[in-house]
């Protein structure tokens, strides 16, 4: 038996953030409180308890309203495997409140009007991730563009002190121990023999 129940996902990226806007927006709709479920975290994955809630509660004739696509997710890839999981595997009408012609429920039997819904999200979902790869790139071309400045990233490389061809002498000649060599040069264990195999000693 195919259930009509209303349901909306409301999701923050952290907990500072407020989602007053998208509450305010499942309300217009009617959805009742306990049929709102919210997640405080971030979308770069479907690993969100509220989240496997709400889809474990879906039942064939739904509805899930969403703010906007982003709040489902900001991974293309499984933004629509999601998608594919709630429409077509759950048969649940999608609404994505800002994006009109993302609403599934006045076009669940006209394929066509499923074929442009679905064909936006894939739209969508492709704009966001190439953002996303054209940060990253962004990111990557400006550390790439430091370090050609002489720019270094990470920890300092301590210096190899004035002596160190001379503690490593007296070590080797058992003048000291390995821990007393260890001691004089500042160095731990694994640098210690790293040095004396590149300087070549």
């Amino acid at each position: 038996m195919k259930s009509n129940k209303i349901y909306g996902y409301v999701r923050v990226s952290t907990r500072e953030q407020n989602e007053a806007r998208q509450m305010e927006a499942m309300r217009k709709l009617h959805i009742p409180e306990e049929n709102i479920y919210m997640d405080k975290q971030s979308g770069k994955d479907f690993d969100r308890p509220a989240y496997l809630r709400l889809k474990a509660r879906l039942r064939p004739g739904d509805t899930l309203c969403i703010h906007s696509l982003d709040r489902l997710g900001r991974n293309y890839c499984e933004v629509l495997e999601q998608w594919r999981i709630l429409t077509k595997t759950k048969r649940v009408y999608m609404v994505v409140i800002d994006m009109p012609l993302l609403d599934t429920r006045d076009k669940g039997k006209d394929l066509t009007g499923m074929f442009i819904s679905d064909m936006v999200l894939q739209i969508l979902s492709y704009i966001a991730q190439n953002e996303r790869e054209n940060i990253r790139r962004r990111q990557a071309e400006g550390i790439r563009a430091a370090r050609e400045r002489g720019v270094r990233f990470g920890r300092p490389r301590k210096e190899v002190p004035d002596d160190f061809a001379e503690i490593v002498a007296r070590w080797r000649r058992k003048e000291i121990t390995e821990k007393e060599a260890l001691a004089q040069s500042g160095m731990g264990h694994t640098r210690f023999y790293y040095t004396i195999h590149r300087l070549g000693l």
